[in-house]
């Protein structure tokens, strides 16, 4: 008692003055303690744990260079340095105790919270975000659907002006179409972006909310700092909304960190941006795919337009990859074939090379070559002048008919047919069934001076004459 009354007297305390103390703040004025003093230099925790952000940085190499910096003063043991670190990191929020290497993963997620729309429409927010700094980006968008998901990724990856090592969704039915919790499959158009951007995509496991802390933290801060400033809002259409978004974006990425230096756009320019690997030269174009057989006729139908392919893949199944303006048709991921997309329904789209020799055979067979068959054949004698005879004189309409009949000429070469030829045009025949009728009598081995005898039949009973007729 005689010690406490001392230390009463010695700070000048009597009983009215703490008379509603609690014991706390008796024993800060009776007891003061000395400010703690530590021999030892105090690293920046901060920094060091930002520096373990970077790849290939490790405990080990920033205690070394911890304890190279400060050559005649009294750093702490490497145990001691790790232990204070990871007293440090207990004091952060959750989401910030992993480890994200800069430049490996992108992280995105569709806001809880949406933008109204006049006449009662409700537009969704995309949001993504970098594993290292937390670079967000955010945008509006119609809604929830694959091709919604595609055009905010193309336009993440070129606002971030680089490309992630892997790309960590959630388990949407429109971008996963197998949510296995080890071996998740994406859709086929979200593979096909992958390809295309040379990176890889793996959903976040069913339920783990901590697999993408991040896009959940980001979408917190977007929620927080951007739609709850658009509240109050009504916008005329989804493109005004993401113009407001877009407004409000920096004031989340400049805002300093409370308890790491920086902001998430200084971070972002330290270590993601470096980090992430280029571009492709064009923009993805979305790409659905469907599977085709190929018909007897090397063709495949789609949309109700067919499509030639090589006449050796008949009876396939094959991939066909479909953009606005173009079709590719795979083979076990190697393409076969490429046209440019065609509306036209129930019309044909035939590469030449596609076809088998007999039938671009056939189609050599035009009008002009039957014309030009003549002077080909025996400087257009016969069946040259037979067929150039034809295709003069037959209407359009009529050329796949006049081709058939060129066909049947040609199968004639053999037998000696420029006297049938001859004889059916001095008749004015054109027909190839004339000519046919010709070999097949033997007329064209007669003389044709001696047929015409000029004998005419003399008038008799039997004969009416035109009168009879009247």
């Amino acid at each position: 008692m005689t010690k406490y009354l001392g230390l009463a007297s010695a700070a000048g305390l009597d009983w009215e003055t703490v008379r509603e103390w609690d014991e706390r703040q008796l024993a800060a004025r009776l007891l003061p303690r000395a400010p703690a003093t530590s021999p030892f230099v105090e690293p920046d925790w901060g920094r060091v744990h930002r520096e373990l952000d970077r790849k290939g940085v490790t405990l080990m190499l920033l205690w070394e260079e911890y304890v190279a910096a400060h050559p005649h003063e009294r750093t702490w043991r490497y145990t001691q340095f790790c232990e204070h670190y990871k007293a440090f990191a207990r004091r952060l929020k959750r989401s910030m105790r992993q480890h994200r290497r800069a430049g490996e993963k992108l992280f995105i997620d569709f806001a809880g919270p949406t933008v109204a729309l006049h006449g009662g429409g409700r537009a969704q927010v995309f949001v993504a975000a970098l594993g290292a700094s937390s670079y967000t980006f955010a945008c509006a968008t119609g809604a929830q659907k694959l091709e919604d998901w595609v055009e905010c990724m193309v336009r993440a990856l070129a606002f971030y002006g680089g490309v992630p090592q892997l790309i960590v969704p959630d388990n949407a039915r429109a971008v996963i179409v197998d949510p296995n919790r080890y071996e998740p499959r994406a859709a086929d158009t979200v593979r096909d972006l992958a390809r295309h951007y040379g990176t890889s995509v793996l959903p976040a496991r069913p339920r783990s909310p901590r697999d993408k802390a991040t896009a959940e933290s980001s979408v917190q801060v977007v929620t927080r700092w951007i739609l709850a400033r658009l509240r109050h809002e009504r916008f005329e259409s989804v493109a005004q909304a993401d113009a407001a978004i877009a407004a409000l974006l920096p004031s989340v990425n400049d805002r300093a960190y409370q308890k790491l230096p920086g902001s998430r756009a200084s971070v972002f320019t330290e270590l993601d941006r470096p980090a992430l690997m280029p571009l492709p030269p064009t923009r993805y174009e979305l790409a659905r795919f469907k599977t085709v057989k190929v018909h007897i006729d090397y063709h495949v139908g789609i949309d109700g337009h067919r499509y030639s392919v090589p006449h050796a893949l008949v009876g396939q199944q094959l991939e066909a990859r479909l953009t606005q303006r173009a079709v590719e048709l795979l083979l076990r991921g190697n393409r076969v074939a490429s046209h440019a997309r065609s509306a036209r329904r129930g019309g044909f789209t035939t590469i030449e090379a596609h076809m088998p020799a007999a039938h671009r055979a056939h189609l050599e067979w035009t009008p002009q070559r039957l014309i030009e068959w003549g002077p080909a054949h025996r400087r257009g004698h016969g069946r040259g002048r037979h067929a150039a005879a034809r295709a003069q004189q037959a209407p359009r309409a009529r050329l796949p008919r006049l081709l058939g009949a060129a066909e049947g000429l040609s199968a004639t070469a053999t037998r000696g047919s420029e006297a049938a030829c001859e004889r059916t045009l001095a008749l004015g025949a054109f027909k190839y069934r004339h000519v046919r009728d010709v070999l097949a009598n033997n007329r064209d081995r007669l003389d044709p001076q001696g047929t015409d005898s000029g004998w005419t039949s003399p008038l008799h009973a039997h004969v009416r004459g035109p009168g009879y007729y009247q």
